[in-house]
C-alpha cells in the first residue's frame, strides 16, 4: 500500500503539522532566483536564497538532479532541487519547457533519503508546474514513485 499525497489549501511555507518538515521546490541550473515560489520562501527566510546563490557561484555539484538542504528553523528544512534547465524557452527550442522531469525524479529520490534520515514530512506547492512549464499529470506520478512509495508523508499545497 502506498501513502498517497495529501492535498491542502494553504501556503507551503507554513506547514501546519507537527514534527520535522521539509519544504521542497524546484530551482533552475543558471543561478536565477527571483520569480515564482522562491519569492514566498525569501519572504520567510533569506538563507535558502543565500545558500543557493553561493552554491551556484562555487559550482560544486551544482547540476540537474542535485539537491541542497537548508535548515531554516529547528524543525524545517528547505530542499533546493535543480530540476529546471535555464529560465525560459529559447530560440529553436521554444517548444521545450525548462522543466527536466528526470532531474526532478533524481532529486526527489535524494529528498526521500533525507526525509527518512530526519523523520520529516514533505511539503510543496505543485512543483515544476509554474515557470518551469511542467504539467501535474506528469509530475504527480514522479512524486508518488519517489516519495509516497517510500511511505514518506507528502503534502501538496494550493493557495
Amino acid at each position: 500500500m502506498i501513502l498517497l499525497p495529501n492535498y491542502l489549501k494553504g501556503d507551503a511555507t507554513h506547514p501546519p503539522l507537527p514534527g520535522n518538515k521539509l519544504i521542497v521546490h524546484i530551482c533552475n541550473d543558471v543561478g536565477g532566483w527571483g520569480k515564482g515560489f522562491v519569492l514566498a520562501l525569501s519572504r520567510h527566510w533569506q538563507e535558502p536564497e543565500i545558500q543557493y546563490r553561493d552554491w551556484y557561484k562555487r559550482n560544486k555539484q551544482f547540476a540537474l538532479g542535485e539537491v541542497q538542504y537548508v535548515n531554516v528553523e529547528n524543525d524545517i528544512w528547505v530542499a533546493n532541487i535543480i530540476g529546471q534547465h535555464d529560465l525560459i524557452r529559447r530560440g529553436l527550442l521554444q517548444h521545450i519547457p525548462p522543466i527536466r522531469y528526470e532531474a526532478i525524479a533524481t532529486g526527489l529520490g535524494k529528498v526521500a533519503a533525507f526525509a527518512k534520515e530526519q523523520n520529516a514530512s514533505v511539503h510543496m506547492p505543485r512543483i515544476g508546474c509554474g515557470l518551469a512549464g511542467g504539467t501535474w499529470d506528469k509530475m504527480e506520478p514522479i512524486i508518488i514513485n519517489t516519495l509516497s512509495a517510500e511511505f514518506i508523508p507528502v503534502h501538496i499545497y494550493d493557495l
